[in-house]
């Protein structure tokens, strides 16, 4: 791997903007090209963050012998076709979350990845926030004691716009999949996967999730609880409370800047960790650290984790009785 690693992006979207500027903060990242369906959206986004070149296509991107890995922030519903392709091109993948839209899709993925030696990482920035690590590092220390239950919400007003990726089952919408996945994954890096799933959903005229409420239940006696909304705003706070007190993780808490530990004994600290950029930086350099070191996977957001995580997901549609076209297409 060269001293430098050069980046290419699909998808040059509000999140692949952020990242972009975020890129830019990190040594020896470079952005060396970018894509888009649409040409002057691709020009518009390279000049703004000084990508090197504009692809005409996708398949001109991940052909190019310079790019050492591609960033795929598109909707949903590409993710597993542009990852594979990407893959195939013999490229190293970050993929935005969701990886793909069902356990068969990130198995394929994931199984391609493997098979040509190359690294391949889902998008979950929550997992790199210094904040995240700081909770991690809490838990580790038993500053809580053993874990009872896990609450954590993410809501916002949607505008209603049925063309959008927040409305348009087509795009993979709805709000399980978008952002209720933040919960759901705070409750399995802490507790693992549940072996009982209670969910219930309110559902939009255009048939996909507008509200979502999830139960986990372990047979060790642990509870999560998540919901998701795009119906009405919501702290965005999660809480892990434990036999010797709570840990709060404040506003936004997938990408917290905050955390407050609680003890029964009313005694209380607050934890300032603060992220660098827009929160993608930390990411980008776990991401650049496994290339260098010639890993294929992080070991912060393994595959197995994308696995357990997709597949909890499937669960959690088959409660609602959230279905996607590419729930029988992709193979």
């Amino acid at each position: 791997m060269p001293e430098k690693i050069k980046w290419g992006i699909i998808g040059p979207g509000k999140i692949a903007g952020k990242f972009a500027q975020d890129l830019q903060l990190v040594e020896n990242a470079v952005l060396h090209g970018v894509a888009s369906r649409d040409a002057g959206r691709s020009a518009a986004f390279a000049q703004k963050y000084n990508a090197v070149h504009v692809f005409e296509n996708y398949e001109a991107l991940a052909a190019d012998p310079e790019i050492d890995i591609i960033y795929i922030a598109t909707p949903h519903v590409f993710h597993f076709e542009q990852t594979m392709l990407c893959l195939r091109s013999g490229k190293a993948v970050l993929c935005e979350k969701p990886f793909g839209m069902n356990a068969r899709e990130v198995k394929i993925m994931t199984d391609e990845a493997r098979a040509r030696n190359l690294f391949l990482m889902e998008a979950l920035w929550t997992r790199f926030i210094p904040g995240t690590e700081k909770l991690i590092e809490l838990i580790r220390q038993d500053a809580i004691g053993k874990i009872h239950y896990v609450k954590a919400d993410f809501g916002f007003l949607g505008d209603g716009n049925k063309s959008s990726r927040v409305y348009n089952p087509d795009l993979g919408a709805g709000t399980l999949l978008d952002i209720g996945i933040y919960p759901v994954y705070l409750s399995l890096l802490l507790l693992g996967i549940p072996d009982q799933i209670n969910a219930v959903a309110t559902f939009t005229d255009t048939g996909v999730d507008s509200f979502c409420a999830i139960l986990f239940d372990y047979l060790s006696g642990e509870k999560a609880f998540s919901e998701s909304s795009i119906l009405s705003n919501t702290p965005i706070e999660a809480f892990i409370y434990g036999e010797k007190g709570s840990i709060k993780m404040h506003s936004r808490f997938h990408h917290t800047e905050k955390l407050t530990l609680q003890l029964n004994d009313n005694t209380s600290e607050t934890f300032q960790n603060a992220y660098i950029g827009n929160g993608y930086y930390h990411e980008i350099v776990e991401v650049m650290e496994c290339l260098k070191s010639g890993k294929t996977e992080s070991e912060k957001m393994p595959h197995s984790m994308s696995l357990d995580l997709i597949r909890t997901l499937d669960n959690i549609r088959e409660n609602i009785g959230l279905k996607y076209k590419t729930d029988v297409l992709s193979t």
